[in-house]
């Protein structure tokens, strides 16, 4: 069945209530011992891909200046 607003629906960020319970799924899951773990993997993880969306965009605008040639070939 679709919703009566047009069938899109908007999700919020979870408030204190749901994360407390996401946080209590998760310790369930995996142990109060490999929490740290599995923290450090993630933030490992977000680092790597900050570092190499970083070293993509640097090689992308060092690769995108315009030569001197191809700007006075469209000149004249």
């Amino acid at each position: 069945m679709i919703p009566a607003g047009g069938g899109m629906i908007m999700l919020s960020m979870p408030g204190w209530g749901e994360l407390l319970v996401i946080f209590l799924v998760v310790l369930l899951l995996f142990g109060a011992k490999r929490i740290p773990d599995i923290a450090s993997g993630l933030g490992r993880g977000i680092r790597d891909f900050k570092k190499a969306l970083r070293d993509t965009q640097d090689e992308v605008t060092k690769n995108d200046t315009p030569s001197k040639k191809i700007e006075d070939k469209k000149d004249g």
